[in-house]
C-alpha cells in the first residue's frame, strides 16, 4: 500500500468537506477583487471547466471534456446534432457541457481570508481577456504593478431579467497585491488546486446519468410534459390534447433520441 497516496486522498476529501470557503461570488452591489497568479499554473490564472447542468436530479456533473477525456453525454449530443433534424439538434445543444471559467482572487477588505475562486461566464471572461490583451493594461495579476477589478452585481429585479447582471471594470491605477510580505507569501503558497475541489465522474457514471435523463423512472414522471430550456431550467408545457396528435409527435421525438442513444452505445 502506498501510504503517501492514501494521505493525499485524505487531504483532498477533507478539503472538499468545506469547499464553500474556497469559492467566492459577488453579492448585489459593488465589490473589489484582485486576480492573483495561480500557484498551479503560473502561466495562466484562468481555469476553464465544463459542466452538465441539465441531466436531472438537480445535480451538476463536471464533464471529463475539461481534461480532454471522453464524455458520453458530449458524444451523444454530437450524435443528435448530426442527424439533420432540428429537434434533435436543439436537444444536442442542451446536452452539451457548458464552460465556466474560474480565477483565483483575493477580496479587498478580506485579504486575510486568503485566495478564493471566482467563477464567471463567457461575457465577463471575454472582457477580462480583452483588457489583458490591451498593451495599455497587460498583466493585471502582477504582484507589484497589477490592477484591481471593480465588480458590480445587479439582482434580477435591477437588471430586468431572470438571472441578474455582472459587470466588471479594471481599475486604471497600478497597485501591489499587498504591502505585507508575509501575507503576500501566504497568498502565493496557500492556494487550493481547483480541479481537486470537484469530483470528475467516470464515463460509465455519466452514461448512466444520461440514460436516466432520457428514460426517467415512473416516480419522476408527472402528468405534464417537461422540457429543458437552453439554460438548463425545466419548464412545464400544457397537457396534450385529446386528439393525441401532440402525444404522438412527442413519442416520435423520444424514439428518435433513444434510437440515437442505442446506435451510439450499443452498436
Amino acid at each position: 500500500m502506498d501510504i503517501s497516496q492514501i494521505k493525499s486522498r485524505l487531504n483532498q476529501l477533507q478539503s472538499q468537506t468545506s469547499t464553500t470557503k474556497n469559492f467566492w461570488k459577488p453579492e448585489p452591489g459593488k465589490q473589489v477583487v484582485r486576480i492573483v497568479p495561480y500557484k498551479h499554473n503560473k502561466a495562466n490564472p484562468f481555469i476553464e471547466l465544463f459542466f452538465h447542468y441539465n441531466l436531472g436530479n438537480n445535480k451538476t456533473y463536471m464533464s471529463p471534456v475539461s481534461f480532454g477525456r471522453p464524455d458520453p453525454v458530449q458524444e451523444f449530443a454530437d450524435k443528435l446534432k448530426s442527424t439533420g433534424e432540428k429537434d434533435e439538434w436543439i436537444q444536442g445543444k442542451r446536452l452539451e457541457p457548458k464552460m465556466r471559467t474560474f480565477a483565483p482572487v483575493i477580496v479587498r477588505g478580506q485579504e486575510s481570508e486568503g485566495v478564493k475562486f471566482w467563477g464567471f461566464g463567457k461575457t465577463v471572461y471575454q472582457e477580462l481577456l480583452g483588457v489583458i490583451a490591451d498593451p495599455d493594461y497587460g498583466d493585471i495579476t502582477d504582484a507589484v504593478n497589477g490592477r484591481d477589478i471593480m465588480i458590480e452585481r445587479q439582482t434580477p429585479a435591477e437588471a430586468g431579467n431572470q438571472y441578474g447582471k455582472t459587470t466588471v471594470r479594471v481599475k486604471p491605477n497600478q497597485t501591489p497585491i499587498t504591502d505585507n510580505k508575509e501575507l503576500l507569501q501566504t497568498i502565493f503558497d496557500n492556494q487550493a488546486d481547483l480541479t481537486e475541489l470537484y469530483t470528475e465522474p467516470t464515463y460509465d457514471e455519466l452514461k448512466d446519468a444520461l440514460a436516466n435523463y432520457l428514460n426517467p423512472s415512473s416516480d419522476e414522471e408527472t402528468t405534464t410534459n417537461t422540457t429543458t430550456t437552453s439554460n438548463g431550467v425545466a419548464a412545464s408545457t400544457a397537457p396534450t390534447s385529446n386528439t393525441g396528435t401532440t402525444a404522438t409527435a412527442d413519442t416520435k421525438k423520444t424514439e428518435n433520441v433513444e434510437d440515437a442513444f442505442d446506435q451510439l452505445f450499443n452498436s
